[in-house]
């Protein structure tokens, strides 16, 4: 189970992850919008985002790869205008052991995105998925604070 959670301003998106025939992931509607402070709400995206697990779906071709799915949620028209000022995280299963992930933009000043692995968070075995929500929560909530 791999999915991606996005804090921009004061809103968290939570899109249903794909995985292609090739391995790679993809962000697909729906795309769950929660206000950062509604923990309620927050929890319940989150659990069934991570309920849903990875859809597997035909690669798509390079010349008719579909735009993210993220930016009209916000009126931008593309990735880099929606991720300008957004925050990332991905949560990570896989054989009973989560990870929470931040990623941060490249930088050595590239377009991309890459993980911040030595903020990685590994759970151990054993804790459930209610637990790496309820810290993901948290994350979210003390970002939002501090933006």
């Amino acid at each position: 189970m791999y999915c991606h959670v996005y804090l921009r301003k004061s809103a968290v998106y939570v899109p249903t992850v794909a995985k292609t025939e090739a391995g790679f992931y993809m962000n697909r509607d729906p795309v769950a919008v929660v206000q950062a402070v509604d923990t309620e709400v927050l929890r319940r995206a989150l659990r069934d985002v991570m309920a849903k697990g990875n859809t597997v779906i035909p690669t798509p071709k390079r010349n008719a790869f579909p735009p993210s799915v993220l930016p009209k949620y916000v009126g931008e028209k593309t990735w880099a205008a929606f991720m300008r000022g957004a925050s990332e995280w991905d949560i990570y299963e896989k054989d009973g052991i989560f990870q929470i992930t931040p990623w941060q933009k490249d930088p050595q000043g590239g377009q991309s995105w890459v993980p911040v692995t030595d903020r990685k968070i590994e759970f151990p075995s054993g804790t459930t998925a209610d637990d790496v929500i309820e810290r993901m929560i948290a994350i979210i909530q003390q970002a939002q604070k501090s933006s």
